[in-house]
């Protein structure tokens, strides 16, 4: 008997409220095998009873509500340690933005079946990146600065677009990021490949936010900065 797959999609949210019902509803449309798990860090926008509504017509939703801002890598390490206690085979990770597009997440699946650890990219043949600008121009460079710097054979490492196999990654656990704020996304690349999972991009359009503000401080660029130059020294 085929074991039945059961797979994640998780996203942390604070001020979604305009975003969030339709998120839900893209990702149920096309995945509707998995489950959603939402933390919300106590948004005051009413983000929080938007969900809350949804779950009423949409079972396989799983709120958590912290009671202030803890951050973005607290809620991803929340994130999968819940997907390991409740047994789910896959866990893929996404922005509330809207930013990233859930009619890929069949694709996500697809290779997530084959590989340990799939990452969306908007830097390899077939990706794309909408922003405009200085954000651009910073994501652009950025990201070639750590692929120098890392010496990591990965084009992407700051999206949070991306998929963990639980079952191949054995003995990895996002515990074991140090790297906090935005860095943590590239710090999970940099773990990743510390412990010799094989890295698979995938191309994805990441396209800018409409509703809502960002919430990157332009102080993250520099911590990203020292957190690399931090890798560099404990090499």
């Amino acid at each position: 008997m085929i074991k039945e797959e059961k797979i994640l999609v998780f996203t942390a949210c604070y001020n979604e409220a305009e975003n969030i019902e339709k998120l839900i509803k893209d990702i149920k449309k096309f995945l509707p095998s998995s489950s959603i798990l939402i933390i919300d860090d106590n948004s005051p926008d009413k983000t929080k009873e938007k969900i809350i509504e949804l779950k009423r017509e949409i079972s396989q939703i799983n709120l958590i509500v912290r009671d202030k801002k803890m951050g973005l890598d607290t809620a991803h390490k929340l994130a999968y340690d819940y997907s390991i206690k409740n047994n789910y085979n896959l866990l893929i990770t996404m922005d509330a933005d809207l930013s990233h597009d859930p009619k890929e997440l069949n694709n996500f699946v697809k290779n997530l079946r084959e590989n340990s650890f799939v990452i969306g990219s908007r830097y390899i043949e077939g990706g794309k990146c909408l922003m405009k600008g200085s954000r651009l121009i910073m994501s652009k460079v950025g990201n070639l600065v750590i692929k120098f710097v890392s010496r990591i054979n990965c084009n992407e490492f700051t999206t949070s677009y991306r998929g963990f196999n639980i079952d191949k990654l054995v003995g990895f656990h996002l515990n074991d990021v140090k790297e906090s704020g935005y860095s943590f996304f590239m710090g999970t690349v940099f773990e990743v490949n510390r412990k010799k999972f094989n890295i698979k991009e995938i191309p994805i359009t990441f396209a800018d936010r409409e509703k809502g503000v960002s919430k990157i401080p332009k102080l993250e660029i520099l911590r990203t900065l020292i957190n690399l130059l931090i890798h560099i020294f404990k090499k």
